[in-house]
């Protein structure tokens, strides 16, 4: 049925002798965001047809796939969690380690692969030469506006390097590999049976992968949108509208299927006067926002590290297994254990002092930043929620600041100043609502985390000997 619609929009679009421009931006440019205007007479009644037949297309794909893998993983997880503190400890290195065998032992270089070997199966496990193997975000970067070219073979050799980093408790998340199974399958479709659809089915699948697990249709949008501009892939019509449809088709699905994979922590009381609301955005936000971003430079920087897997393996794992076991003594084991859940049940269950709080949110970034480096296959989204939700409840006690208002705070200013998408965080605040007051009160932490995100972030980098170069957060790829 889809074929000849198809073609049916296919001879419209060739009737008219002005097509919608849709270029794409060239490798570098670094031009202001805009979105292409149609040529006058154009046809863009049939350009947004086929964005929004391959959004609904790859918007569905990947939600079902994607809820499909997420329940699979959260399941292991579950199991996991369930364990002896001794276990809570040694079965997330176990899955980095298996990770790392996945991606360095069963995975292969194309620059060792052997002639012997039958090019379609070397097509589904070997990577480029200076690949980052479990840098998932890396692809949907580079490739943005270049769908055409997204390795998406690779997606099920990494998919089992996900289920043994995040299935077995290391500290990281479901979100990333759930925008990159998205795009895949995206790309997937265009490539094997749907070639005019490949683009925006391979955004839409990107967007929808987010939005059916957080809930949020606009998250999933913006997340994309703001991901792919990292790369300066244009806000042209054919993405803009492939993404919204996405982030819409991914939210139905999370209504259809009953999805319940990811807690947000929605605030329901605001700030007790204007005083208490600057000081919830000044304070809170500065805090979440540098400890994530510090975590995220360290990631980012360890990502290209050149060493033995062996070698990078041995210090990380050294690294999450001191945080989980300081974590399971200070806090409690479940605290220690995936992408952040269990230590905000803690913190909410648990009366602590602001020390021992705040001793959690570090040790927790520790434990993602050495998840990520020592080359486990997840997402950072919630991880940086958790952090950042942890990093504002520090402040809970002492200055008087609603529970829930100052673990939402943080955990938006996670995602703008540790992840640097603050478009991204705006969209999470405002999708997950709450009364007013404390809505503008999380929108301005996230304007000031993104600001003390980046100056930590180009801080660090001075320390670190990076002076001539700061970091820009249009290069952050984790």
């Amino acid at each position: 049925m889809i074929q000849p619609f198809l073609e049916v929009l296919s001879a419209a679009t060739a009737a008219n002798s002005s097509q919608l421009d849709v270029r794409i931006a060239p490798r570098g440019h670094k031009g202001p965001m805009s979105v292409e205007a149609p040529a006058p007479g154009s046809s863009l009644a049939s350009t947004v047809a086929i964005c929004v037949l391959g959004g609904v297309l790859g918007g569905s794909v990947a939600a079902v796939l994607v809820v499909g893998i997420t329940e699979g993983i959260k399941e292991l997880l579950a199991i996991v969690s369930r364990q002896d503190t001794w276990a809570l400890i040694v079965l997330p290195l176990l899955g980095l380690s298996l990770s790392v065998l996945v991606l360095y032992g069963l995975g292969l270089s194309s620059e060792t692969q052997s002639s012997q070997r039958p090019r379609w199966a070397a097509a589904w496990r070997t990577f480029p030469p200076s690949a980052v193997r479990s840098d998932l975000t890396g692809d949907m970067v580079e490739f943005a506006g270049e769908e055409e070219r997204f390795p998406w073979r690779l997606a099920p050799i990494r998919l089992l390097a996900v289920y043994a980093t995040v299935g077995l408790g290391a500290a990281m998340g479901t979100e990333k590999p759930a925008a990159y199974i998205g795009v895949a399958a995206g790309v997937a479709l265009g490539d094997r049976w749907f070639p005019r659809l490949l683009r925006p089915a391979a955004v839409a699948g990107g967007a929808a992968g987010v939005a059916v697990l957080m809930g949020i249709p606009l998250v999933g949008t913006v997340f994309i949108l703001e991901l792919e501009r990292r790369h300066h892939a244009p806000l042209s019509v054919e993405r803009v509208t492939a993404a919204l449809v996405g982030g819409l088709v991914g939210w139905l699905w999370h209504i259809a299927l009953g999805v319940d994979l990811i807690r947000l922590v929605v605030p329901k009381e605001p700030p007790h006067d204007l005083r208490q609301a600057l000081i919830t955005a000044l304070l809170i936000g500065l805090l979440s926002g540098s400890i994530t971003s510090i975590s995220g430079t360290a990631i980012y920087r360890a990502k290209f590290w050149r060493t033995r897997p062996v070698v990078r393996l041995a210090l990380g794992g050294l690294g999450l297994g001191v945080a989980a076991v300081i974590l399971s003594i200070i806090a409690a084991p479940s605290a220690a254990v995936g992408p952040g859940g269990g230590a905000i049940t803690w913190v909410e269950s648990t009366p602590a002092s602001a020390l021992t709080v705040l001793a959690v949110a570090l040790l927790r970034a520790v434990a993602t930043t050495a998840s990520s480096a020592v080359g486990g296959c997840g997402g950072l989204f919630v991880p940086f929620l958790a952090i950042g939700d942890l990093g504002g409840r520090v402040f809970a006690q002492s200055l008087q600041i609603p529970a829930d208002l100052a673990g939402s705070a943080g955990a938006a200013s996670g995602i703008s100043g540790g992840y640097h998408l603050p478009f991204t965080a705006v969209a999470l605040v405002l999708g997950q609502g709450g009364p007013p007051v404390a809505v503008l009160t999380c929108l301005a932490t996230v304007v000031v985390a993104a600001y003390a995100g980046t100056g930590a972030a180009f801080l660090l980098d001075l320390i670190l000997g990076r002076s001539t170069h700061p970091v820009v957060s249009d290069s952050y790829t984790f």
